[in-house]
């Protein structure tokens, strides 16, 4: 297993992230939509101990990338989206600090009362709410980066496979041995 993190100080370059801005949000969103679907599928406790079946929608706010994110949970379905602004009234509750701050926060690698109390991260809206995404979250011990690089595995690997299918004959070798075992 290995760890990956991003330094206490790290902070997106602005340079990166106004190369950033002008990109489309939409192929991000879909890989973090699977990367949300496949955490609440591995750890389905998550959303139970959370505790509210009702719509529940937070937004995340990285303060030095140029989109935002919007978590929604209802009935047991994560939905997210990534949006150029947060709208003030949209979300029950609002995390805002920078990437790291957040990616740390996720991971379990900082404490969230010490990143409120050294203003790295600052919550707004339904602060109850909160406190038991990140209960839930610390409980079912995350690794978002982890998780995202098993993510990125599956969808290089089996693109991989296809395009080797199609270039070389390992599936007619396979299909043909098949074919053997099943004559015998």
């Amino acid at each position: 297993m290995f760890t990956l993190s991003l330094r206490r100080d790290f902070r997106v370059p602005d340079v990166v992230s106004s190369a950033l801005r002008p990109l489309p949000l939409l192929p991000l969103e879909i890989f973090l939509q699977q990367l949300a679907s496949n955490i609440v599928t591995r750890h389905p406790d998550i959303l139970t101990r959370i505790g509210r079946t009702d719509l529940l929608r937070f937004g995340i706010d990285p303060s030095d990338v140029p989109f935002a994110i919007e978590i929604e949970l209802r009935d047991g379905v994560v939905g997210v989206r990534l949006r150029r602004e947060l709208e003030e009234q949209s979300q029950h509750a609002r995390i805002s600090g920078t990437l790291a701050a957040l990616m740390r926060l996720v991971d379990g690698e900082a404490d969230g009362d010490a990143l409120f109390f050294s203003r790295e991260i600052v919550v707004t809206g339904d602060i109850a709410a909160v406190l038991a995404l990140r209960n839930a979250v610390d409980a079912a011990e995350i690794g978002i980066l982890r998780e995202a690089a098993a993510l990125i595995g599956l969808w290089i690997s089996e693109p991989g496979r296809l395009l080797r299918g199609m270039l070389t004959d390992e599936p007619r070798r396979e299909r043909r041995a098949q074919d053997e075992r099943f004559r015998q």
